[in-house]
């Protein structure tokens, strides 16, 4: 990543803002935590860059309406491959769990 927060700020809005991604997303591309992007897209960027800020706080309004979707179908995916029998447990697991 770039030595000043201020340009890091800048990038990580360019990027979410230009790839459309989520806060994770951004941050496992950047290798760096979900909160140190928060703070840099939503505080810092609001300084430094008002209209990036702008275009930053729409998508992650986005991201946060939808949210509830992408877990209930993380869900269903999770138990849709239990059911079908997809999922493989361990061989150290009691029988009952089986």
């Amino acid at each position: 990543m770039t030595d000043s927060v201020e340009a890091r700020a800048q990038t990580l809005g360019s990027y979410i803002a230009e790839e459309r991604t989520t806060v994770r997303q951004a941050a496992r591309r950047f290798g760096i935590s979900k909160s140190t992007v928060h703070k840099d897209v939503t505080e810092r960027l609001k300084s430094g860059n008002p209209a990036l800020y702008a275009q930053v706080r729409e998508i992650l309004d986005i991201n946060k309406s939808e949210r509830h979707i992408r877990g209930g179908m993380a869900t269903k995916e999770k138990y849709s491959k239990e059911r079908d029998g997809r999922v493989t447990l361990s061989k150290d697991e009691p029988a009952a769990a089986r």
